[in-house]
């Protein structure tokens, strides 16, 4: 403990809160306290939790000094911890508050560690069933039945207390005192894992000898689709686990961590803790807990998974690293693939970049040796990389209102003939992304957003994808008043299933689509029946491309290939390209003599993107996107950061931003390029008008420095604007 500074009773102490910008002066209570001890102070007539920030500013009479009102018996943050934040807050441009919250959203953080009252399924269903009754056995039965606190269970469920305790008076639930917090069980780094091919084997012992360094590097771990990434990686882990540090896998979706879970069970003899929306709150303390106190070896969870206080962080593994959900875009504006990077390099931690489409950033960082860089280039076992085709649109005979090919159509029969599995890919949510009238031709919209509203007719609504506004389908024109004239236009993933019962009436389908599930568990377990082969055909969008192994799968269709290849969006190509490679890559990975095949429906045949992914010469298209990149001057070559201004009177936010603008000699200083103000693509959410600026500038530019500087000298802004930076944005929305 020798590098945590402690602070003597009486003391003057600074202390960062969740609500305040800055830290704050205060007295050190009797027996004193450690820097990144978590604290409850006053502010105000309330009292806030905060954390111990360092010695007190001085900059306050002592005598008006306000005493800590109590210590949180929780495991102070650690110097490194406090390192991360202060560094990731200035590369970000994030107020200090805003990272102590993230660091801190565990709950009941503030209460001891002694036994609560939790409530878990112990019997049958009652003989008398209510609405009321179901909501409460349906949350569990979604969680797995875990454990709940009483109040959480009701919230969750939507109904009071009495229906929770009328289910425990049934003897359905139990309540019963339990530890607030458990230690994980240990993981068994020396079980035998799955047998590795000769390039693997390498690769894991490449990645073993970087975490024997006991040093900070990063590798990018490039194999593609089937090649065994993980299996390498798990490798590494166990290294780790060796070496007595813990371990931290992020993944991009939740959807992923039911197979992922279960495949390091069987490699480590136990299951690792578990972090993302899904968990329980109870579950989430502990998690909070057991990471601080050294009592969890291995997490996975979603991107805020980062800010989880591990007292001994020694590898972070971003699968899937190339995925756009790492990138948070609300708040608090971060690439968790970059600030993993940031926190490994405080830690001396090993970061693995694992991903069969990297992204142009990690590639070029690779190239350029600032990252190690490690190859599997074939499918492990008997598995071979599917069959490549297009089907030109342009030519294809295709009936009206329908949106799979003759030809696409015969290769799914074929595959149901033999029992093999199909995959139609079309990334698009929803029935139909327009509702129009065709009397007057007006589109439906969104009353608080400046975004079509998409038909999903499987709940008889039309959604918002915007701000999740939703209204019932109109049978007359909101324009014009005209009944029967509302058409649905172009097709998603409901329509297309649609389509599917209608030209395949013997086939099991299955819709995967993240707005038709109510709860992770329920997606969970639709992806564990298609792994059975429970399905025929599968309907999806982005979500099934991302590391789901179905082992009949050998037929993909990607319905629409032009999605996302037109448009200006820096990197449109590279999502692309990403996109269809991932998804064709789930087809034949399973070997046995059935190769895949992935057929792409286009009407751009020799668009440079599609001509990439079928001549799989993948290098060759990121040194070209790179080179694209290198020209014009942007990322990673460049740097961009987006200002983002809302208010509700658009007139308001558009003075303001051009006033700003004219103030922005210190961007020009460092030699940047201010393009906008412009209104925003979608210039208007939740009745808020939105405008953009889009500055770029040299890569060595101090950036950061420009833009608190350039908004320190702006006017002072309008009651209820609001102004957020994003640096290295990935989205111009």
């Amino acid at each position: 403990m020798s590098r945590v500074l402690f602070f003597p009773h009486g003391a003057r102490i600074a202390v960062l809160t969740q609500e305040v910008v800055g830290v704050l002066d205060y007295l050190a209570p009797e027996g004193g306290v450690r820097l990144g001890q978590l604290v409850v102070v006053p502010l105000g007539p309330r009292r806030v939790m905060g954390a111990v920030w360092g010695e007190g500013m001085g900059d306050f009479d002592m005598a008006k000094l306000r005493p800590v009102a109590r210590l949180i018996d929780a495991p102070p943050l650690s110097p490194e911890m406090i390192e991360f934040l202060e560094r990731m807050a200035e590369y970000t441009l994030t107020p200090l508050p805003s990272m102590l919250r993230m660091a801190t959203r565990a709950p009941d953080l503030d209460q001891p560690p002694s036994a609560r009252r939790i409530i878990h399924r112990a019997g049958p269903p009652p003989e008398r069933m209510t609405d009321a009754r179901s909501a409460v056995l349906r949350v569990i039965d979604d969680h797995g039945g875990a454990g709940f606190a009483p109040g959480e269970l009701a919230q969750l469920a939507g109904v009071t207390s009495s229906v929770v305790q009328g289910l425990v008076k049934a003897g359905t639930l139990a309540e019963v005192l339990a530890p607030r917090d458990v230690p994980y069980p240990k993981l068994d780094p020396d079980l035998p894992g799955k047998p590795l091919a000769p390039d693997q084997s390498e690769a894991a012992e490449q990645l073993r000898a970087a975490l024997r360094s006991r040093r900070y590097g990063t590798t990018l771990l490039r194999g593609v689709t089937g090649s065994g990434k993980t299996e390498v990686y798990l490798e590494a882990v166990a290294e780790c686990l060796r070496q007595g540090r813990q371990a931290l896998v992020l993944l991009p979706e939740i959807a992923l961590s039911s197979e992922f879970l279960n495949r390091v069970e069987a490699r480590f003899g136990a299951q690792p803790g578990e972090w993302h929306s899904g968990i329980t709150r109870s579950e989430r303390r502990r998690l909070w807990m057991m990471a601080a106190t050294h009592n969890v070896g291995m997490v996975v969870g979603a991107r805020s998974a980062l800010f989880l206080p591990f007292a001994d962080l020694g590898l972070i593994v971003v699968d899937e690293e190339h995925d756009g959900s790492y990138k948070q875009e609300d708040v608090v504006y971060y690439s968790a693939r970059d600030m993993a990077v940031l926190r490994a390099s405080i830690a001396g931690a090993q970061v693995v970049l694992a991903s069969a489409t990297p992204s142009v950033e990690s590639w070029v960082n690779a190239g350029a040796g600032k990252y190690a860089r490690v190859d599997l280039r074939s499918r492990y076992g008997t598995a071979e990389l599917p069959e490549m085709g297009t089907i030109d649109l342009r030519e294809a005979d295709m009936e009206k209102g329908r949106w799979i090919s003759p030809r696409l159509a015969a290769e799914i029969r074929a595959r149901q003939a033999k029992g093999e599995q199909s995959l139609l890919f079309l990334n698009r949510r929803g029935y139909a992304p327009i509702t129009a009238c065709r009397a007057c031709g007006q589109q439906v919209g969104c009353d608080d957003c400046d975004a079509r509203m998409v038909e999903h007719r499987f709940q008889n609504r039309l959604v918002c994808h915007q701000c999740g506004a939703t209204k019932p389908i109109p049978v007359a024109c909101p324009a014009c008043g005209v009944e029967g004239k509302m058409v649905a236009v172009g097709p998603g993933v409901e329509r297309l299933a649609e389509e599917v019962a209608e030209r395949f009436p013997d086939a099991r389908a299955s819709v995967l689509s993240s707005d038709l599930f109510g709860s992770a568990r329920a997606l969970k377990e639709a992806i564990a029946e298609i792994g059975a082969g429970e399905t025929d055909i599968i309907i999806g969008t982005q979500l099934v491309a991302k590391g789901h192994n179905f082992p009949r799968l050998t037929l993909v269709g990607v319905i629409d290939a032009d999605l996302g290849l037109q448009g200006a969006d820096l990197r449109a190509a590279e999502r692309s390209f990403q996109l269809m490679r991932q998804v064709a890559g789930r087809a034949g990975r399973e070997g046995g003599g059935a190769r895949g095949v992935a057929l792409l429906q286009t009407h751009q045949p020799d668009h440079p993107v599609i001509r990439a992914i079928l001549s799989g010469r993948d290098e060759e298209f990121w040194d070209a996107e790179a080179a694209s990149r290198q020209s014009a001057g942007m990322p990673p070559y460049g740097r961009l950061a987006g200002i983002i201004l809302s208010h509700p009177d658009q007139p308001v936010v558009e003075d303001y931003a051009r006033v700003l603008a004219q103030r922005s000699d210190p961007l020009r200083a460092i030699g940047a390029e201010l393009w906008g103000p412009a209104p925003a693509p979608i210039a208007r959410i939740r009745g808020r008008a939105r405008v953009r600026m889009l500055i770029r500038a040299p890569r060595q530019a101090p950036v950061q420095a420009a833009i608190r500087d350039w908004l320190a000298i702006a006017p002072k802004a309008p009651t209820n604007l609001r102004l957020s930076v994003d640096i290295d944005p990935q989205s111009f929305f």
